[in-house]
């Protein structure tokens, strides 16, 4: 009887464990943010994305992002014109990918408030042209929710994005991107 009563509450606080503790699984979102930000001294140009889809698996580590051009949001529209069909042709590139890593994503305690620190790296896909990208992202857990943010720099004609002569100036050859997500476990 002492067995059966030892073992059945050992199976209670281990399914209670279980089902607590996210320290496992799949965390995703569809509303993550991802802000593209060019500083020349003629002009500063800044454009949000708040409907980045995103996940990671917090077992293996494997990270993607999916995001559409057009739902780039910037303050002029005209701005959004010209970056939608001049400079990025969302009609033939829809959108831009992201496939990765989070190195050591056993020290990021999902199931624990806590800020853990780790490099995010892997595959950049932009315009059908592809680079190898590598940075440190911060990793927020609180109550459940994992804030992800990390920040980087690319080069627009890495990426075959033409920008004219008459424009140049205004546009930075390092355009720095800040991803910030807010990720739950799914269920």
């Amino acid at each position: 009887m002492k067995k059966i009563t030892i073992l059945t509450l050992a199976t209670i606080c281990f399914g209670m464990m279980a089902f607590t503790s996210h320290s496992g699984g799949i965390f995703k979102t569809n509303t993550g943010n991802i802000n593209f930000f060019s500083h020349t001294p003629i002009e500063d140009i800044t454009a949000d994305n708040h409907k980045v889809k995103t996940a990671f698996d917090a077992t293996s580590g494997k990270m993607q992002f999916s995001a559409l051009i057009k739902d780039f949001e910037f303050p002029k529209a005209l701005m959004q014109e010209h970056f939608n069909e001049n400079y990025m042709e969302s009609t033939t590139f829809p959108k831009s990918t992201f496939s990765g890593m989070i190195e050591n994503v056993a020290a990021i305690k999902t199931g624990e408030n806590g800020i853990y620190k780790s490099t995010v790296s892997g595959k950049l896909t932009i315009k059908d042209v592809t680079k190898d990208v590598s940075t440190e992202g911060t990793f927020t857990v609180k109550d459940g929710v994992v804030n992800a943010k990390t920040t980087f720099v690319i080069n627009p004609t890495d990426y075959n994005i033409e920008i004219p002569k008459s424009v140049a100036g205004k546009i930075s050859k390092e355009i720095k991107i800040t991803v910030d997500a807010d990720y739950r476990h799914a269920h």
